[in-house]
This record gives structure tokens, C-alpha cells and sequence, in this order.
């Protein structure tokens, strides 16, 4: 069922508005990844393996690392375990993740003649890509219309009274019926700075907050 049109202004506005507050803020790892070296949806998928339960404070100079020495399956593949292990310290699970991407290199190269898959279906067909991340290599890698929906987008939606979900999952969905497409990969891209910086988990920054008039604050207990 859709969302009421209210919702739907709503969310526009805020696109908007935050559009223009947060120029200036540190891009989200994935930006400074595309940034550096290109729109390569590979270093997307590796880099956000690395940022799985690790703040992009400690995995973007990790993949920054990584990638000084391997930006192809093939070169991640030369690289031995534990070597990577070192480049990739202190990830979180560094050493479960080394592995990781040794064995997602392998995947692409055997199923997938070395080249990151554009379809959902085959990203999740690879053990160890979930729903954020094969939204965010659809995303960021490709430009198909895709809604990551990190712990920063599942927070503050349901701070904004935009969606009333559980789970990130829930959240996806629910945003697909609030959100146009074309706002998808904008929607995520924003909400990441926006998140990191005064829409923070804990005690946010609502006195400062530009759209506050818009917000309900739902489930926030205590603000600054």
C-alpha cells in the first residue's frame, strides 16, 4: 500500500534540505572510494566488507591500504592471507574477513568471468554479500537505483516518522513505497553524513538540527 502523499513531501523536503547542510561533511567511505580511483563497483564490494560492523574512521584507511596493492581479483588473490591481514588491521574480524575476500575473488573470477555481477540476485548468491551490501555495490558501483539501508538510514527514518520498522530489511521495503527511485542511491548517500554527524545513536543533536520542524523525534529519550 502506498505511503500517503504527506510522507512522501515530507521526504522530498528533507532530500532537500540536507542536500545543502551537509556539503562539507566527510563523504561516506564509498564516496572517497569513487573518488580516488573511479567508479569501480570491485573496490565497492571490497571496501564495504571491510566496513562491516568497523566505523569508516578505521576501514576506509584500510581499504585505502589494501588497494595500494590489489584492485583486481586477480592481484587480491596474489596476495597472501596474511599479508592482507595485515593491511586490513585493526578491522573488525580482520582475519575472518581476509579470508573473505580471498574467497568472494575466487567467486567472481569462477563464476563470473572476474567482474562484479549488476543484479541483486547474483551479488546475494555470493556467500557473504547481504542486502546492504549488494544495494550499495548496485548503487555506488553502478548507478542502478538501489536503498542501502545501513544502521544510519534505519535509525533516522524511523526517527523522521518516514517508516515504522524493526529491521533494516523492513526498511527497505518500506522506503520503496515513500521514496521515487531516483532518490534511492541519494537518500542513503545523505542520511550516512547526516547520521555521522548530528543525527548521531545516542543524545543527537536536535538543537542544531535544520530539519527539526519536520522531524516527530521518534523513540529519541535525550537530545542535546
Amino acid at each position: 500500500m502506498k505511503q500517503p502523499n504527506d510522507h512522501i513531501n515530507r521526504a522530498l523536503q528533507i532530500i532537500a534540505i540536507l542536500r545543502t547542510v551537509t556539503h562539507g561533511m566527510v563523504e561516506p567511505a564509498s564516496v572517497t572510494i569513487k573518488q580516488k580511483y573511479g567508479q569501480d563497483p570491485y573496490l565497492i564490494l571490497i571496501s564495504c566488507l571491510l566496513s562491516l560492523r568497523t566505523k569508516d574512521t578505521v576501514s576506509l584507511p584500510a581499504s585505502l591500504r589494501l588497494f595500494d596493492h590489489a584492485r583486481t581479483p586477480q592481484e587480491m588473490l596474489a596476495l597472501p592471507v596474511k599479508t592482507i591481514e595485515q593491511l586490513i588491521y585493526p578491522c573488525g574480524f580482520y582475519r575472518r574477513k581476509a579470508i573473505q575476500l580471498h574467497y568472494v575473488s575466487q567467486v567472481l573470477l569462477d563464476q563470473f568471468n572476474g567482474r562484479v555481477p549488476s543484479t541483486k540476485e547474483e551479488l546475494l548468491s555470493i556467500k557473504g554479500v547481504g542486502i546492504k551490501t549488494a544495494n550499495l555495490v548496485l548503487g555506488e558501483g553502478f548507478s542502478i537505483p538501489a536503498l542501502c539501508v545501513d544502521t544510519h538510514v534505519h535509525r533516522i527514518s524511523n526517527r523522521l516518522g518516514l517508516v515504522n520498522t524493526k529491521t533494516p530489511e523492513e526498511t527497505e521495503k518500506a522506503l520503496q513505497e515513500v521514496l521515487p527511485s531516483e532518490y534511492w542511491i541519494e537518500y542513503n548517500y545523505l542520511l550516512v553524513k547526516w547520521g555521522q554527524n548530528v543525527c548521531v545513536p545516542i543524545s543527537p543533536f536536535c538543537s542544531k538540527c535544520p530539519i527539526r520542524s519536520l522531524c516527530p523525534r521518534i523513540g529519541v529519550t535525550s537530545s542535546r
